[in-house]
């Protein structure tokens, strides 16, 4: 029990698929909180208690942790676990889940809206019953302290998407709490580590907990944590052992006794509590035994040699193999460059992850071993613990420490012509933030559409739709002429601002972007290697769209050049050049043929080099008769032979 309860202190919490914990820093050293039962890990189990038939809906009583998981077994339509697997989803990514799941959805869910789950005659979102989590981890936090507690770092997996990531914090908030930073698990583990042993290096961490699974590769340096790396899959965990070896059981125990256990929740939940014991007890005896008393009073029976279950959950464990192969290529390391492995989540005390472990790291064949010193059910917790302290400055143990984390897609708006311009790139160390410069494509355009995305494909089609938003009242002028920057900042918890602001009148405008539900799993995981399988055939059309582009601005000039003082000054001869090329290009522009464009823009380029130079010549001229600087400069800008050498650089935008 800390001696000073007066000090109002920053929790780490470790929202988890299974269980989760709170801890603080005591002294130098992070320390997990107890409950009320006297154990560190609160069950994520949230049931809604049996009221008698004529209490009022709010006279209902939520349970949290060991409480509820009895409800789970006596009446599971009334509890809810694993919710984490929940947060920030949409209908469409649950359906296979539900299945299993003895909880039911709302019956009038659209496409698009968040996930509604009914508890006897009560519904709550996801985010909702993960606020009744934290609530009671803050109510642990402030019976040890006898003070009130406010402020937390609560950790997500580094593979959250800004969907689930806001639904996290939307739990914090319901539940009293400022979260004033979300940290990646992985990370998290890492400054629980970092403090023991203080190296400089390269570290893994490889998280397979209850419902997700992340692996990042950090590099230490004199107190700085930095993320170079990190994959996943948000949809992987120790939840998907259970449901395997219980769809096995239920299947035996349809086929032997004629009793089909998923029409009576109650009795699925008995045999998922011993799936889950046979489980544990197979990461340390040879074999496990399944004893299960059935409705009708028979017993199902089973002895499960350990070598069976290997065989059996081998391709679950398979699924982590490729993310972590991944990491490392992105940060440009091989195993033997990995200088310390930590494993985190109750999932990598299974003897055969350990063994695939080091076969992805090659640990025995360097005489290393993977980081278990911590409990790998604490270890997050601890580092969140860390982090707090390293926020609210209340250790001087942290003083020094740094946090670098990444974020796992890049992200960017969409420009003329369907192509991505990347403005943050994937990997890069957060908070971040990127600024680039566009412009307008029509002469006296006034509203500039922009279309933010994240992914790694080329073309806009391919990639994650985040948000759109306009900039209005733009003055009107000549295209090319306004200059538009569009900024990106994405703050420390991974969520992220857009703003376009233009320069030359002020006008600007800003959003945040807000989680939209519905995009799979399988879409984020599959981002990065979508863009590899695709890289070559992408580029090819990225190319085609901005060569097409290109001929299009250089056309639109030309067409203007009669019109211009300095047409007068140059020959017939290269007036008829210049036609030639031009009718050329519109010709080809239109095709698929690649070097054709290119030669034909190259060409129209050289046959108007000199016209462009007797512009230039003009607009000095002009600019030296009386001008002001601003005047001339515009002037200068409308001549700039650059509208027909380089158009390539004012079409990067989508424009209205």
């Amino acid at each position: 029990m800390p001696e000073d309860r007066a000090t109002e202190r920053v929790i780490g919490i470790d929202l988890g698929t299974t269980n989760s914990l709170v801890a603080y820093m005591e002294g130098d050293k992070p320390v997990v909180i107890p409950g009320v039962d006297g154990s560190n890990l609160v069950p994520s189990i949230v049931a809604l208690d049996v009221a008698p038939p004529d209490a009022a809906a709010s006279g209902r009583t939520v349970t949290v942790g060991n409480s509820a998981r009895r409800a789970l077994i006596e009446t599971p339509e009334r509890a809810v676990y694993s919710v984490k697997r929940l947060m920030g989803r949409g209908l469409e990514d649950v359906q296979d889940e539900l299945k299993l799941f003895p909880f039911h959805l709302a019956d009038d869910i659209q496409p698009g809206e968040v996930l509604r789950i009914r508890l006897g005659e009560m519904q709550f979102t996801p985010s909702e019953i993960s606020a009744y989590i934290l609530r009671q981890l803050k109510r642990n936090a402030e019976r040890y302290f006898g003070a009130a507690v406010t402020k937390a770092v609560i950790t997500v997996p580094a593979y959250f998407n800004d969907s689930q990531r806001q639904a996290t914090r939307d739990a914090g908030r319901m539940a009293g709490l400022d979260v004033l930073r979300l940290v990646n698990e992985p990370t998290a583990a890492a400054l629980a580590y970092g403090l023991d042993r203080a190296k400089e290096g390269i570290i893994a961490v490889y998280d397979f907990g209850g419902g997700t699974f992340d692996v990042s590769i950090l590099k230490l340096n004199d107190g700085i944590f930095e993320v170079v790396a990190t994959n996943g899959d948000t949809h992987l965990g120790g939840d998907d052992i259970d449901n395997l070896l219980l769809a096995v059981a239920l299947d035996e125990i349809r086929n032997e006794h004629g009793v089909d256990l998923r029409l009576q929740p109650d009795a699925i939940q008995a045999l998922r509590k011993a799936v889950i014991e046979a489980k544990i007890a197979l990461s340390t005896e040879p074999s496990a035994k399944f004893d299960i008393e059935l409705p009708d009073g028979d017993r199902y029976q089973r002895e499960i040699p350990r070598e069976v279950y290997e065989q059996l959950i081998a391709p679950v464990l398979a699924r982590t193999a490729a993310p972590c192969r991944q990491a490392m290529a992105d940060a440009g390391v091989t195993p033997g460059q990995i200088e310390e492995l930590v494993l985190v989540g109750g999932s990598t005390r299974i003897p055969a992850v350990r063994a695939l472990v080091d076969e992805i790291f090659q640990l025995s064949a360097r005489g290393k071993q993977p980081h278990t010193e911590l409990n790998p059910d604490e270890v997050v917790a601890l580092g969140a613990a860390v982090q707090a302290s390293i926020l609210a400055g209340s250790s001087t143990t942290t003083d020094e420490l740094l946090l670098l984390d990444v974020t796992p897609l890049s992200l960017g708006i969409e420009a003329l012509g369907g192509v991505v311009a990347r403005i943050i790139q994937r990997n890069s160390t957060i908070p971040a933030s990127a600024t680039e410069h566009f412009t307008t494509g029509v002469d006296g355009q006034t509203n500039v559409a922009i279309h933010v995305l994240q992914g790694e494909r080329e073309l806009a089609t391919d990639c994650r739709s985040l948000a759109r938003f306009d900039l209005k009242g733009i003055p009107p002028m000549q295209a090319g002429l306004p200059r538009i920057e569009v900024k990106f900042l994405i703050d420390a918890n991974g969520i992220l601002q857009v703003s376009a602001r233009e320069q030359r009148s002020g006008i600007e405008a800003q959003i945040e972007v807000k989680p939209t539900y519905g995009l799979t799993d399988e879409q984020v995981e599959t981002m990065i290697l979508d863009s590899f399988d695709h890289a070559e055939t992408d580029f090819e059309a990225r190319q085609l769209i901005e060569a097409r582009q290109e001929a299009e601005t250089i056309l639109i000039a030309v067409n203007k050049a009669p019109s211009h003082s300095a047409w007068q000054l140059i020959s017939e001869t290269e007036k008829a050049a210049i036609h030639v090329a031009r009718l050329h290009l519109e010709k080809v522009k239109c095709e698929s043929d690649l070097k054709a464009i290119r030669d034909a823009v190259t060409s129209l380029d050289h046959a108007t080099r000199n016209f462009a130079e007797k512009m230039m010549d003009a607009a000095v001229s002009g600019a030296m008769r009386g001008k002001t600087m601003q005047s001339a400069s515009d002037d200068m800008a409308a001549a700039n032979p650059a509208e027909i050498h380089a158009p390539h650089a004012f079409a990067r935008a989508e424009f209205e």
